[in-house]
C-alpha cells in the first residue's frame, strides 16, 4: 500500500560548505510539483541549483537543474520509491560552497538530504477514494448523510433543487456496500447521477 504525508518534513545538510536544503511534501501531480518549484525559485533566488523529484499517481519526474545528468532528481526519486511514496515531491535547494563533490558526492548529498527529512516525516496510508454523486427527494436527505457519516464520507456539494443531489467521496473498499445500501433504504426513489455508480 501506497504512503503519502501527513504534513511537510524538511532537513538541512551541510558538506563542504555546501548547504542542501531538503523538503518532501505532499502534492497532487505535476502542475502542482511546477507551481511549487517556481515558489521555491522565488523564495531562493540565490540558490545555485533547485532540483526536485515526484512521484504522484503513476506521474514522476526528476529534475537535475544544472547539477551533472543523473546526480541530484533520479536518486532523489529512487528514494520515494523506496519508500513507497505516492503523491510527494521532494526538492533540495543547493546554495555552492566552492567546493566541488563530484558526481559520487552529489548523489550521495542528495540522497541523504530526502532521505534524512524523510525519517522526520509522519507517514499516512493513501486510501483510494471513489467518487459518487445522487439525488433524492428531500424526506431521504437526512438518511443519506447519516449513511454518508456511517461511512466517514466527505461531502463535497448539496445542491437543493426539485431534488437534493449529494455529491461525495468515500474509501474505494466502502462504495459498493453504501451503494446497494442506499438502494435499499431509498426504495427506488434515489438516483444515481453516473449509470455506472447504480450499477
Amino acid at each position: 500500500m501506497p504512503f503519502s504525508l501527513a504534513r511537510p518534513a524538511h532537513h538541512e545538510l551541510i558538506i563542504k560548505k555546501s548547504r542542501f536544503i531538503a523538503c518532501v511534501e505532499t502534492v497532487s501531480g505535476r502542475d502542482e510539483a511546477l507551481n511549487r518549484v517556481a515558489q521555491l525559485k522565488a523564495q531562493h533566488p540565490d540558490a545555485a541549483h533547485l532540483c526536485w523529484a515526484l512521484l504522484a499517481g503513476g506521474q514522476s519526474a526528476a529534475n537535475d537543474d544544472g547539477e551533472p545528468g543523473g546526480t541530484a532528481g533520479r536518486p532523489m526519486l529512487e528514494v520515494l520509491r523506496h519508500q513507497d511514496l505516492d503523491g510527494v515531491m521532494a526538492s533540495v535547494v543547493r546554495y555552492f560552497g566552492g567546493v566541488k563533490l563530484g558526481a559520487g558526492g552529489l548523489v550521495r548529498a542528495y540522497t541523504d538530504a530526502v532521505a534524512q527529512a524523510l525519517l522526520t516525516a509522519d507517514k499516512v496510508a493513501r486510501i483510494k477514494t471513489q467518487h459518487l454523486a445522487c439525488s433524492v427527494p428531500y424526506a431521504l436527505e437526512g438518511l443519506v448523510r447519516r449513511e454518508l457519516e456511517g461511512v466517514q464520507a466527505v461531502l463535497n456539494s448539496v445542491t437543493h433543487a426539485s431534488m437534493v443531489s449529494l455529491q461525495f467521496e468515500l474509501p474505494e473498499t466502502q462504495a459498493a456496500a453504501l451503494v446497494t445500501r442506499l438502494n435499499e433504504s431509498g426504495r427506488g426513489q434515489l438516483i444515481w447521477l453516473d449509470a455506472e455508480q447504480g450499477a
